[in-house]
C-alpha cells in the first residue's frame, strides 16, 4: 500500500514539476517576443533623429538653402545605427542609435579643426510619435 502512495506522490510531483516548466517557457517566449517588438528599426532611428534635429537646432538659416543642413543615414553596426546631422556651420553630429535600448549617443565632429567630443545621450523614444510605442 505504501509503494503505491509513494508512486502517486511521485507522479503527481512530477507532473506538477512539468506544467511548471511549461509555464516558465511561455513566461520566456512573451518576453522574448516583447523584446523583439522593442527592437529599433532603421526607420525609428531615423525618424526620431531627425525629429530631435528639427526640435534642438534652428533650421531658419537653411531655408533658402537646405542642402548646407541636413539629416542622413550613416553606417549601420550589429548593435547600433548611425544617424548623422550636418549643421550649417560645416560641423557634423553623429548619433548613435542602440538597436536594443533605444538609447542615443551623440558625437559632435568638427572636420576643419580636428575636433571629436562626446555632446551626451538621449532616449530615441522621447522624440518618436506615439504609433511607435
Amino acid at each position: 500500500m505504501k509503494y503505491y502512495a509513494f508512486t502517486f506522490i511521485f507522479i503527481a510531483l512530477f507532473l506538477c514539476s512539468c506544467n511548471s516548466n511549461k509555464v516558465n517557457d511561455t513566461q520566456s517566449s512573451d518576453v522574448r517576443t516583447e523584446d523583439t517588438l522593442r527592437t529599433i528599426t532603421e526607420k525609428m532611428a531615423y525618424e526620431g533623429v531627425n525629429n530631435y534635429c528639427h526640435k534642438e537646432y534652428d533650421w531658419s538659416v537653411a531655408k533658402d538653402n537646405p542642402d548646407i543642413m541636413y539629416v542622413q543615414m550613416g553606417e549601420e553596426t550589429d548593435s547600433t545605427y548611425q544617424v548623422v546631422f550636418r549643421s550649417y556651420t560645416g560641423s557634423f553630429v553623429h548619433f548613435y542609435v542602440n538597436k536594443t535600448s533605444g538609447t542615443i549617443r551623440m558625437v559632435e565632429k568638427v572636420p576643419n579643426l580636428n575636433v571629436e567630443e562626446d555632446a551626451g545621450t538621449f532616449e530615441l523614444l522621447d522624440y518618436l510619435e506615439k504609433r511607435y510605442m
